[in-house]
């Protein structure tokens, strides 16, 4: 028996399993898991931010940096947790039937803020540990500075590169039957979205919110919301559209037609 599952597999788990189990969970469990996504990639996000200032060399720093941010969509994917921008990939379930939009739609809106309560309370939590502080500090707010001062077209379309590759990750994740065979399905993609200096939304709701916890002169609210939004569009645009359509024309489509 093969130890991962081909494309045309992929893509029927995703339809008749992942999106149709999604849509039908409750409500009280669909929060939870959504706060702790936001909490998963809120522990990548500050753990990223670490050794971005631990390495003097930046090409090593930003290597090192970008790969230990996937602990967090492995945290969300093995240990079980409901992601807003993987949950993008729902919309095969609807292009095929199998899913309403509109109850698609709820689950997106209810875990995309469950995901911003969970990075909220990490980003709280850490921000009151002590561990943030000197040159981590630094780096958090110039982090922060950095993704409030992108226009509108460039946070759009850095989106929809990270959702593109984060939906991937989840999809070669899904491919495979084992957990190492998880893990490295996810660490590739995540790795080459941070490195590259793709936006994510859910990230950016720890990355942003520390930024204003410990300089709010330099980061404000209103550069919170200038970036989120394009960032959020780009993502769904990315994860529904670049991966859940495509791949549901390649291969659920064509699976029907047979």
């Amino acid at each position: 028996m093969a130890n991962f599952t081909g494309p045309s597999g992929i893509a029927e788990v995703v339809i008749e399993k992942v999106g149709v189990s999604k849509c039908k969970l409750g409500l009280i469990p669909v929060i939870l898991l959504g706060i702790l996504a936001g909490a998963y990639i809120a522990f990548g996000a500050q753990l990223a931010t670490k050794m971005f200032v631990l390495f003097q060399d930046p090409g090593m720093a930003k290597l090192v940096g970008s790969s230990v941010f996937s602990v967090g969509l492995m945290l969300v994917v093995i240990g079980g947790a409901e992601l807003f921008t993987g949950n993008n990939l729902m919309f095969m379930s609807v292009l095929s039937g199998k899913a309403k939009l509109s109850d698609m739609l709820t689950k997106w809106i209810v875990v995309y803020i469950a995901n911003f309560i969970g990075s909220m309370l990490v980003a709280w939590l850490m921000f009151n540990s002590g561990l943030v502080g000197g040159a981590i500090a630094d780096k958090a707010v110039a982090i922060a500075s950095a993704k409030i001062h992108l226009t509108f077209g460039h946070a759009f379309i850095r989106a929809i590169l990270c959702n593109w590759l984060v939906c991937l990750a989840v999809w070669l994740a899904i491919a495979s039957h084992d957990v190492v065979g998880k893990i490295f399905g996810i660490f590739f993609p995540i790795m080459a979205f941070v490195a590259s200096g793709f936006e994510h939304s859910i990230a950016n709701m720890y990355f942003i919110p520390m930024g204003i916890m410990l300089d709010p002169t330099k980061v404000t609210w209103g550069g919170f919301f200038h970036n989120i939004i394009p960032v959020t569009l780009g993502n769904i645009v990315g994860g529904a559209l670049f991966v859940g359509l495509t791949y549901w024309l390649i291969y659920a489509k064509a699976c029907k037609r047979a």
